[in-house]
């Protein structure tokens, strides 16, 4: 950063994802989950460095080349749908275009009506329709952009998906047809997603674990089912998310996430909690899962 000042987007992630599961990753707006994918992909600013491991098989995403992550990794076997898709399309080619090259790159479909065929065949599948494919990124709605773009992510069937926020712009049917598509890839049992969303309806439909990120760090990660029903997530945190949904207390968080470059000491997250003592200077690590001083205990979810 300028002044040479470093700052720690994410810190210390922790977490696999298996074959045939989905792992949903939450958090407020800034958190890191957007620079976590863009690191599994060498997407990152010039500037910033990488420590640690992320393995793909026998492959560490993190130490491979841009040789290798272009030719190798990228849509084939990490597939991704960006969070900005209409920003990720070139603005000269039409979808049926960008789909029909995607096709050809990563599938052995030849011939001009085979292309064609399946192009189609993939925009079927995210739903998108057909007679919007000749058309142009500046000529498509936000949603329209986002189904193009999880198209062209499906196409390899990658052993890996990362959607960043897949359901950003479509309205609730679309939302489902999109998370249930996302969980067939990965039913197979041969693929793996990890999908970031702010949308806790979809994750909860989707996901079979969730981590849950704050300030650059995972708090909590666990069971989806434990997690949306009984006995419910145990970082304080967590079950603040859960609260602030219109379904449920509809109770907004207190604060304001911390800046990543000046971060409290301890927790990040002790300002905004009400169960904040002086043990929580100190950084708690993860015990069973849960980042927390005073997590939430099943006798909690009893009372």
């Amino acid at each position: 950063m300028p002044g040479g000042r470093r700052i720690a987007a994410v810190t210390d992630a922790h977490f696999d994802v298996a074959a045939g599961e989905c792992l949903a990753l939450i958090g407020e707006s800034g958190c890191g989950k957007s620079v976590l994918a863009s690191a599994l992909l060498g997407l990152l600013p010039a500037n910033a460095r990488t420590a640690g491991e992320a393995r793909l098989g026998g492959l560490d995403l993190l130490a491979a080349d841009e040789r290798t992550l272009a030719r190798t990794v990228r849509g084939r076997l990490v597939g991704l749908i960006p969070q900005s898709p209409a920003a990720h399309l070139t603005p000269v080619r039409t979808v049926r275009s960008h789909l029909q090259e995607t096709v050809a790159a990563l599938t052995d479909t030849r011939g001009r009506a085979a292309l064609r065929a399946a192009a189609e065949a993939a925009a079927e599948r995210a739903a998108f329709p057909a007679g919007h494919l000749d058309r142009h990124p500046h000529e498509l709605s936000g949603g329209l952009a986002q189904r193009a773009a999880t198209a062209l992510a499906l196409v390899g069937d990658a052993p890996l998906l990362l959607a960043d926020e897949p359901t950003t712009g479509l309205d609730r049917d679309l939302v489902d047809h999109t998370v249930d598509e996302l969980r067939r890839h990965v039913d197979t049992g041969r693929r793996s997603l990890l999908v970031i969303t702010h949308d806790l309806a979809a994750a909860r439909r989707i996901a079979d674990r969730v981590a849950v990120m704050y300030a650059g760090r995972i708090v909590e990660l666990t069971d989806a089912q434990a997690f949306f029903g009984t006995p419910g997530p145990r970082h304080p945190y967590s079950r603040g998310l859960l609260r602030a949904l219109p379904d449920r207390a509809f109770t907004a968080i207190p604060g304001m996430p911390p800046e990543l470059g000046n971060l409290p000491r301890g927790c990040a997250f002790a300002p905004r909690c009400d169960r904040a003592t002086d043990a929580c200077t100190a950084l708690p690590q993860p015990v069973d899962g849960t980042a927390c001083h005073h997590p939430h205990l099943p006798e909690d979810h009893r009372a």
